[in-house]
């Protein structure tokens, strides 16, 4: 992946995959992506690009430090 920074929907999913995360599922409000004990929420693909903040807090509840994000 690129450096930490906006991001498509579709590109999070994918990478989030590579990391070895299960899914989307859906849910009530979001849908979910899960690695064993560990569910991360995945926006609405139709509100536009993930920011940077946003990609960060998903990255911290997935438990992925910027430098694995950025070899996945």
């Amino acid at each position: 992946m690129p450096r930490v920074g906006p991001i498509s929907v579709s590109d999070l999913v994918r990478a989030l995959r590579d990391a070895g995360f299960e899914g989307p599922r859906p849910g009530a409000k979001h849908r979910t992506m899960v690695r064993g004990n560990v569910v991360v929420l995945i926006p609405n693909p139709d509100e536009g690009d993930i920011d940077t903040g946003l990609l960060l807090r998903i990255l911290r509840r997935a438990q992925i430090d910027r430098a694995t994000w950025e070899r996945l």
